[in-house]
């Protein structure tokens, strides 16, 4: 009967409200949430995927110096990731009953800290997923959420570390911008053809590459450094010949990093993680790069 409920829902809610969405809170792996209740789903658009969110925020709360130890909690979600149509929550779930703020998980001291939450937000955002990012999550608040208070929203304004808070803000910002922009951040996320790995297996420097496609075959590639080291000289396969360019650079001083970054760089005609052409490039630490051609 509940399942026969659900699916009657979701089809008038098509059918009366075109445009509207059903969003399904799931925590276990009952197939079909989201296939249409012709194909014996149960006709959501979207699921949570929560398997990737308890994975990704075990990872980042690891210390850097364990995560090689740690990959596979990285690599596993992309097994399931397209077997229903996922969202990526960073819910207030996560920030509420002592589990602390999401800024507050990360490990290390305060540059650390802010360095590891832009990272982890650059990678939830080139990942397969629509995101969600609850309030207070957007500036890095240090509480708890609670109800009964407003967000922290003087933390932009005074405090001593006011410019780490703002360049969260202003990063959260600039990665829809760019999400928007870039259809292979988005227009295949819910279909294998949307992302390719380039670097899965590189735990000892704990460095994730992959690309986003878009149905035209336009890609933005993705490097994420989850160790406070600088990779110097680091070969990155890459799918297409030409000058590509940091779409995003989390580490980037106006976001409160250390400013690591690349000039616009040209491919060579080296094969590299199974690509015909590749680019030597300098990873930033704890950051997450968006390549796209100039």
């Amino acid at each position: 009967e509940a399942i026969d409920f659900l699916r009657r829902m979701n089809r008038v809610v098509g059918t009366e409200r075109p445009g509207a969405m059903t969003i399904a809170e799931e925590s276990t792996s009952f197939p079909g949430v989201t296939r249409p209740p012709e194909d014996g789903g149960l006709g959501f658009h979207y699921k949570w995927n929560m398997g990737w969110m308890n994975d990704t925020l075990a990872y980042a709360h690891t210390d850097p110096v364990y995560r090689r130890h740690h990959h596979r909690q990285i690599t596993f979600g992309l097994m399931y990731a397209h077997t229903e149509n996922f969202v990526l929550p960073f819910s207030h779930d996560e920030v509420v009953h002592g589990k602390g703020s999401m800024i507050g998980k990360m490990p290390g001291d305060e540059w650390q800290q802010f360095a590891g939450l832009r990272n982890l937000y650059g990678y939830q955002w080139a990942y397969p997923g629509k995101k969600l990012l609850f309030m207070g999550c957007e500036f890095a608040q240090r509480a708890e959420w609670n109800a009964d208070r407003s967000l922290d929203w003087h933390l932009l304004e005074h405090g001593g570390a006011q410019h780490l808070h703002e360049g969260v803000r202003r990063l959260v910002r600039d990665l829809n911008n760019v999400y928007r922009h870039y259809p292979a951040l988005h227009a295949q996320d819910c279909e294998a053809a949307g992302f390719q790995w380039l670097v899965h297996d590189d735990a000892d420097q704990s460095v994730f590459a992959f690309v986003r496609r878009a149905p035209d075959g336009a890609c933005v590639v993705a490097v994420c450094n989850f160790t406070p080291m600088v990779r110097h000289g680091y070969r990155l396969g890459l799918p297409q010949a030409g000058t590509w360019r940091e779409a995003i650079n989390t580490d980037q001083v106006a976001y409160g990093g250390s400013g690591v970054g690349n000039a616009p760089l040209g491919t060579q005609s080296v094969p590299w993680h199974g690509q015909p052409q590749s680019a030597v490039m300098t990873v930033p630490p704890l950051a997450t790069v968006l390549w796209v051609l100039a």
